[in-house]
């Protein structure tokens, strides 16, 4: 048997029509009309609607949980099964729910107060780098305060979060072959989200959650384990810190891994993974067709 891990997209991914294929199953239709209930507003209706709307933080990280979680239903409905799981920032959470740590629903509810308190959040700036020298990166990180790495994909793309300033002394300072400033509404996965996470700490800690049955790998803390309270622990720390994802892709392929399935629109994850770990089998499942192929 072919070892095989599930990775689920975060933020950046969404698509208009996403999961569209998805809502005539009978079993689809149950848990589109829980999430309906819980969110006061329809993820299908969203998910069809403008692109604008869609990217909206409020929007998009509920949208991506629900149609990710569904598709990986289906491949359960399949009899396809992960040896490990992982998920990109709101990825993760699909990927607890998938390992059986929490319920559809009460991940849903995590997700939907996490969005609401990220979108609160102004004043930030992130920035996408492809092509820089490593070293050079790192020295100016540590001497430029304000600015953080937010997101190590891999060894020629990264993302930086920050004040505005910081954000813009930083790219005045570091050589890029290209460098794109995002947009979102605040300094995601960096210190300045700090009262956003105290905040969404305390309703973590109201949550019950259950070993994993399949090892997960988190962003916070790019090492397999299925215990419960380690899991919540790295959860916590998730919205402050960066996502360790090229760490991620390493041990992936140190534990054995040999195909990775990433599952939700897009091949953002696949993309990333390719450049640091060139041997492993890459598939993308982002429609109902592309299950078994």
């Amino acid at each position: 048997m072919t070892k095989t891990a599930w990775v689920f997209p975060g933020q950046g991914s969404q698509k208009i029509g996403m999961g569209i294929d998805l809502q005539d199953l009978p079993s689809a239709q149950t848990k589109l009309e829980q999430a309906n209930q819980i969110l006061g507003w329809s993820v299908m209706e969203i998910c069809q609607s403008e692109q604008e709307k869609l990217s909206q933080t409020l929007y998009t990280q509920p949208c991506l949980y629900v149609v990710e979680s569904l598709l990986a239903n289906e491949m359960f409905t399949h009899s396809f099964q992960p040896d490990l799981v992982a998920g990109h920032s709101l990825g993760e959470y699909v990927a607890l729910y998938v390992a059986g740590v929490f319920d559809f629903e009460t991940g849903l509810k995590l997700v939907k107060k996490r969005a609401e308190l990220m979108n609160n959040v102004t004043g930030g700036q992130m920035a996408a780098l492809m092509g820089f020298n490593q070293k050079q990166l790192e020295e100016e990180l540590q001497q430029t305060p304000g600015v953080v790495l937010a997101n190590d994909n891999n060894s020629a793309q990264v993302v930086i979060s920050g004040t505005p300033e910081a954000v813009e002394i930083l790219l005045g300072k570091v050589k890029t072959k290209r460098a794109v400033k995002l947009n979102v509404s605040g300094a995601f996965h960096s210190p300045l989200m700090e009262s956003a996470s105290r905040e969404f700490q305390q309703v973590l800690e109201s949550v019950e959650f259950t070993n994993a049955k399949v090892p997960i790998i988190s962003n916070f803390e790019p090492t397999p384990t299925t215990d419960a309270g380690i899991i919540k622990q790295h959860l916590e720390q998730q919205m402050t810190n960066g996502v360790r994802w090229r760490e991620t892709s390493l041990e992936m392929e140190k534990e054995g891994i040999e195909k990775v399935i990433e599952i939700g629109p897009g091949k953002v994850l696949t993309g990333l993974i390719k450049r640091t770990c060139q041997d492993l089998k890459l598939v993308n499942v982002s429609s109902l067709e592309q299950i078994g192929k």
